[in-house]
């Protein structure tokens, strides 16, 4: 299993956390696994509320209807990659 970064690591705890993974913790999410599908498992509403709590924590809109979403939620490590390159500076 490949380590996750510091970022991964807060990533994966809100993705926990905010789809309420009672038996999944931060540190069992392979950083370059598949989030969906066979990965965790999470369906389109699990989608919809991850992108409200990534917006919340890190001001990064993710829209619905992007084409990119496959691609942003591919795995943690993409995700995590897609929040810091959008993430809202303060």
């Amino acid at each position: 299993m490949a380590a996750q970064t510091a970022m991964e690591q807060e990533v994966a705890r809100l993705i926990v956390d905010s789809l309420n993974l009672e038996e999944v913790s931060p540190e069992d999410i392979e950083p370059e696994a598949p989030l969906f599908r066979e990965g965790l498992g999470p369906d389109s509403i699990d989608a919809l509320e991850l992108a409200l709590a990534i917006s919340r924590a890190y001001g990064v809109q993710i829209r619905s209807d992007d084409e990119n979403n496959r691609q942003i939620f591919a795995s943690l490590r993409a995700l995590t990659a897609h929040i810091e390159a959008h993430r809202a500076t303060s």
